[in-house]
């Protein structure tokens, strides 16, 4: 067996690589509409946790020893500190780092079993999740550096594992925030980048229309679902798409309508 979803984790990580690539020095130290983090900043964090998910494939014990070094501060709110004290390079030499290091990285998964069980920060996950977080975390952040630069990028069907990702974390989307989780997902009628259309769920709970790229960016918290075009219906479905949540870590919210957008 091997895990597919390392091409696309490549892909995500080349494609951002491109809008970036050649551009004048002075651009990592913008500011994007994210918690106001400069560009160097998302690179800084990407960088730190590839090389974090890789290392728990690699040498599970220096993982521990790790995750016990930053875990505390971590705990403490200061994951920003850790990040930047461990990512040494700054500005072209640091994109270079990171792709390079994300190039050898999907090599090296992509020969991987699926489901071997990896240690992390929090509960172990399968490779094949662990790859699929990392294509979901650089699409995300990603995000406000194409919505800096003004550029739209050009989605493919690759969105389908942040798509997935969403739906499996229906049930933490709404534990996360202290809710019930509901007895049944609302339906999901999603027509992805190729035309395709993509079903899940059950249409006795709700319904959510739209494109596979909307839901992406509600599930990641990279857009508000006001700034959307999707279509709601229900209050299971509307509860779930305001509180939306699938990354781990502390509840959070999504952003305002109209604060992130493209420049």
């Amino acid at each position: 067996m091997a895990i597919g979803e390392a091409a696309d984790f490549l892909a995500e990580c080349e494609a951002l690589h491109a809008l970036l690539d050649g551009r004048e020095a002075g651009v990592f130290t913008r500011v994007t509409q994210f918690k106001g983090w400069t560009v160097e900043e998302v690179l800084i964090h990407l960088q730190f946790w590839n090389r974090a998910a890789d290392l728990s494939a690699l040498d599970g014990e220096a993982f521990g020893v790790l995750m016990e070094e930053v875990g505390p501060e971590i705990a403490r709110g200061r994951f920003r500190a850790v990040e930047n004290a461990r990512i040494e390079d700054r500005g072209p030499a640091l994109l270079a780092a990171w792709i390079t290091h994300a190039r050898e990285m999907a090599h090296r998964w992509a020969g991987m079993d699926p489901k071997a069980r990896l240690p992390w920060a929090g509960p172990s996950m399968s490779a094949r999740s662990s790859i699929t977080a990392r294509q979901m975390e650089t699409w995300a952040h990603g995000f406000e550096i194409f919505d800096l630069l003004g550029v739209t990028r050009e989605d493919t069907d690759r969105i389908r594992n942040i798509v997935v990702l969403g739906v499996n974390t229906f049930g933490w989307s709404h534990r996360v925030h202290g809710l019930e989780v509901p007895a049944q997902m609302p339906r999901l009628q999603l027509t992805a980048p190729s035309g395709e259309l993509w079903t899940y769920g059950a249409p006795e709970a709700g319904r959510i229309a739209g494109t596979a790229v909307d839901f992406a960016s509600v599930v990641t918290q990279t857009r508000a679902l006001a700034d959307t075009g999707l279509e709601v219906e229900g209050p299971v479905a509307r509860t779930w798409m305001a509180h939306a949540q699938c990354f781990a870590g502390a509840p959070e919210m999504p952003p305002a309508p109209g604060t992130r957008r493209r420049a």
